[in-house]
């Protein structure tokens, strides 16, 4: 296991005790470790292209420990009603969306690549953006001059919006899948030609042959 992987799972490994934090009323400790492991997102991805570290392990466990963070953070703030429940619900049904989309597609054409999209990578930003300076007002108790509100809107257009984007680049993806065999039988129709004309030719010899012993 290389070093961007290391990263990856040390910020899986942060999600209980994030949670925890938040839970037993320890916003600051919690904010603190959360941009840790936020960081810890940008940090893996740059050592590894870096570093040309890349790796097919790395490109799974990566979305796993991001959705893990953001799902139980936000599910988790959303119980102690620091964040509106309508946003949790959102963040949290986008990414069962997802992730189901994801193993459907897999189950359907065994051809999954976990390649995110830019709007996705936009939607996780602010989401881990929105997630911090919650944990930072509240633990520190600052007047946050509407910014919260601003980014839960900004999440909620960004988590409709690639939440939609996937859907439909799945189905597209799926489609042209279905019709490839279909495009591929005219092709097989002229091998097919020439014993259909045997076979005619073959039926044209014996009408002869029946019509000359009929003369005899």
């Amino acid at each position: 296991m290389n070093v961007p992987n290391l990263i990856t799972l040390a910020r899986l490994l942060s999600v209980p005790v994030v949670v925890w934090l938040i839970l037993s009323g320890s916003l600051m400790a919690a904010f603190w470790i959360f941009l840790a492991a936020a960081l810890s997102d940008a940090a893996d991805g740059i050592i590894a292209k870096r570093f040309n570290a890349e790796t097919v392990f790395g490109a799974y466990l990566d979305p796993v420990a991001d959705k893990a963070l953001l799902v139980s953070v936000y599910v988790t703030l959303g119980a102690q009603e620091y964040l509106e429940s309508w946003l949790v619900i959102m963040v949290v049904f986008r990414d069962v969306v997802i992730v189901g989309g994801a193993l459907l597609f897999q189950t359907v054409t065994s051809s999954l690549t976990m390649r995110p999209l830019v709007i996705s990578k936009v939607n996780t930003f602010m989401q881990l953006l929105l997630a911090a300076v919650v944990l930072a007002v509240d633990g520190y108790r600052l007047d946050d001059f509407g910014a919260v509100e601003l980014l839960a809107y900004a999440v909620a257009v960004t988590t409709m919006w690639s939440g939609g984007v996937y859907v439909i680049k799945w189905s597209q993806d799926a489609a042209a899948m279905e019709e490839t065999p279909t495009q591929s039988r005219p092709e097989a129709a002229p091998e097919r030609a020439p014993a259909a004309v045997e076979a005619d030719g073959d039926a044209a010899e014996d009408s002869k042959v029946v019509k000359l012993e009929s003369r005899k």
